[in-house]
């Protein structure tokens, strides 16, 4: 222990060496508990104390209690599934779970029964190990739960296995389609051939590499285990030093984490177990940064416009497991909870305390995000986006920048405390018929603390989202809302002022019952767009005071819209200022008067006392300082 000025600070320290992998030692002080040796009388895999990160007795009661409540809500189904081509994704945690309940004939009668696809699977002893999805929940039914199955089945898993990692599988062409024809959907065997799914997406490569490495361990295919564990560090080493193609993904995030959960429980050579969890410790700093109170933060790649509202993100309902800190319980558990729930990793108490933002407040925080396949030749020289994101003492709001536009991209949320439902959301965006995902061609954003300016040519309509709870008020071309306890006030950029929209979609309607929409057109102008001050009681005393003094000062400058300049001063006196790019969509800032880049920092901190992350471009050094913990990883190979 250490005194820091008069506060006592437990420390949480993980120092990793420059290898080629990381060798770590683990230092942990008092209050610290076991995590349980079995689940639903299933023994768990024991992992060396030098690869755990140990919690508090407090936080692994409410994790049991959680993944109890998780348990029975998965106990008997009318149906598991099937397992036609990928669908084992769902099939499969839904049988595990109900063996965790307790319905073990049932369960493993449907877990060994013969594959749909037999045809394509001979090579492999009628063993699925093609489909990405398939391979993630094959690993944990071979190696957690594999003294339960018939000696005969497992046997076949493993001549199958054997076979399909003889040599790597993904060169490997497949008996009936080669390399693939191109036709059929995108996942299937005809259009792609091989004998793995050759996808790329972070979280079906992550499912891949991490299946043909334990496979090839178990079976003594010792050149393909070597060839992944060199694909495994390739991919460590850039969530360390240029980050996740991927990055923070509302909908696949956990996706992701699951499979390095199966290559952290189940790997021997201890570099791979320790490289494993690197990449979870890791992986859940990413996922604690976006995480509050149930909803899942922006910006976010690969967003499906269904997550923003509190618990309908996958990402935010798979990782409150581990985070909790919510007024309500979970509803609707993601499968991937199977894989948290029957491993001994817990993270790091510094990256749950990050989660729960318990570090000192209000603070900056910046980050880049690499482009979207980050291991492509010359991918890694330079970030593909600029985030920035404030965290208030009652909100966080995110935004972001970058060259170009990206469809799949949310370029900006801001959560809000609610203390009967966890947060509420703000999100707005450009084009369409309502708030969806997309960082939009013309679209250029700047944000300092807690203020935004967003412009862009006056050719779109803008979107904004509300909860129905918040109050609404329109003054002086300011249209200024009123939440629980943090305030807003949007300043019109030539935007006709806004009228609430029906949206007549079925689902959107199920997610959105407590939201509201708002759409505003563009007057005839050049540019168009908002600007936007966020406050709250410790910032502006009242929400009364802060309306006042935003319609005193009348911080926004428009005289120079014409040209695409916009300055913006806040109550509190930073200056914002934004000149519209016309080389592409990063716009030209400056902060106070003075001419703004963006770091490559993949997370920069800005507050004096370092708090409460940071992650510089290719150093490989993860620094968490939140208010009871540190923690940091140096990861090389």
């Amino acid at each position: 222990m250490m005194k820091n000025g008069s506060r006592l600070k437990k420390r949480l320290i993980l120092i990793c060496l420059p290898l080629f992998f990381a060798s770590c030692t683990a230092v942990v002080y008092p209050q610290i508990s076991q995590t349980p040796s079995s689940v639903g009388g299933v023994q768990l895999v024991e992992v060396d104390p030098k690869f755990r990160n140990l919690w508090t007795s407090e936080l692994e009661t409410q994790f049991q209690q959680r993944s109890k409540a998780i348990i029975q809500s998965f106990a008997n189904p009318k149906q598991y599934g099937n397992t036609f081509q990928e669908n084992e994704k769902r099939s499969y945690p839904n049988a595990m779970f109900d063996f965790l309940a307790g319905n073990r004939k049932r369960a493993i009668a449907f877990l060994q029964q013969e594959d749909s696809d037999q045809k394509n699977q001979a090579h492999t002893n009628g063993i699925d190990y093609y489909f990405s999805f398939t391979l993630k929940g094959q690993i944990r039914k071979y190696f957690l739960l594999g003294s339960y199955l018939d000696p005969a089945y497992r046997q076949k898993m493993y001549d199958g296995a054997k076979k399909w990692t003889q040599e790597d599988p993904l060169m490997r062409p497949h008996p009936i389609y080669s390399y693939g024809d191109g036709t059929g959907k995108d996942w299937s065997i005809q259009r792609r051939g091989r004998w793995v799914d050759g996808r790329n997406t972070d979280n079906l490569r992550a499912m891949r590499e991490t299946s043909v490495y334990l496979m090839a361990e178990e079976t003594g295919n010792e050149a393909t285990r070597q060839l992944y564990k060199q694909k495994l560090q390739r991919y460590v080493w850039a969530l360390y030093n240029i980050g996740m193609g991927e990055w923070d993904s509302e909908v696949y995030h956990g996706h992701t984490f699951a499979p390095y959960l199966n290559l952290y429980d189940f790997a021997k050579d201890p570099e791979v177990k320790q490289l494993a969890k690197s990449a979870l410790d890791w992986l859940s700093t990413a996922a604690a940064i976006k995480y509050y109170r149930e909803g899942w933060g922006g910006p976010v790649k690969r967003d499906y416009s269904g997550g923003n509202v509190v618990l309908s993100s996958d990402a935010a309902r798979t990782f409150w497991l581990y985070f909790g800190d919510t007024p309500i319980n979970n509803p609707r558990p993601t499968l991937d909870t199977l894989y948290l729930i029957t491993s001994t990793y817990r993270p790091p108490q510094a990256v749950v305390e990050l989660a729960h933002k318990n570090f000192n407040k209000p603070v900056e925080v910046l980050s880049s995000k690499p482009l979207y396949e980050n291991w492509k030749k010359g991918n890694d020289q330079k970030p593909g986006y600029y985030e920035t994101q404030f965290f208030g003492q009652t909100y966080q709001m995110g935004s972001l920048a970058g060259t170009f536009a990206d469809g799949d991209v949310a370029p900006f949320k801001l959560l809000a405390y609610n203390s009967s439902r966890g947060v509420d959301f703000f999100v707005a965006n450009t084009g369409g018929d309502r708030v969806r995902s997309g960082k939009n061609n013309g679209d250029q954003i700047a944000q300092y603390r807690n203020i935004l300016i967003w412009l862009r040519p006056a050719d779109q309509p803008f979107f904004f989202q509300l909860p129905k709870t918040a109050k609404l008020e329109m003054q002086d071309n300011i249209w200024f809302v009123q939440l629980e306890k943090t305030w807003l006030a949007i300043y019109s950029i030539s935007l006709n002022q806004p009228s609430f929209i029906t949206i007549e979609d079925p689902k959107y309607l199920r997610v959105y019952s407590e939201e509201q929409t708002l759409k505003a057109i563009p007057q005839r102008s050049t540019y168009s767009g908002f600007a936007l001050e966020v406050g709250e009681n410790e910032t502006h005393g009242s929400y009364e005071t802060f309306k006042q003094n935003i319609l005193q000062k009348q911080g926004l400058d428009l005289t120079e819209l014409a040209k695409g300049k916009v300055n913006l001063e806040s109550i509190l006196g930073q200056q914002l200022y934004l000149n519209y790019n016309q080389s592409n969509l990063l716009p030209l800032l400056k902060r106070d008067g003075k001419n703004y880049q963006p770091p490559n920092d993949l997370y920069k901190s800005l507050s004096s006392d370092g708090s409460p992350v940071s992650l510089g471009w290719k150093t490989g050094k993860l620094q968490i300082n939140v208010k009871n913990y540190t923690f940091e990883n140096q990861y090389k190979y």
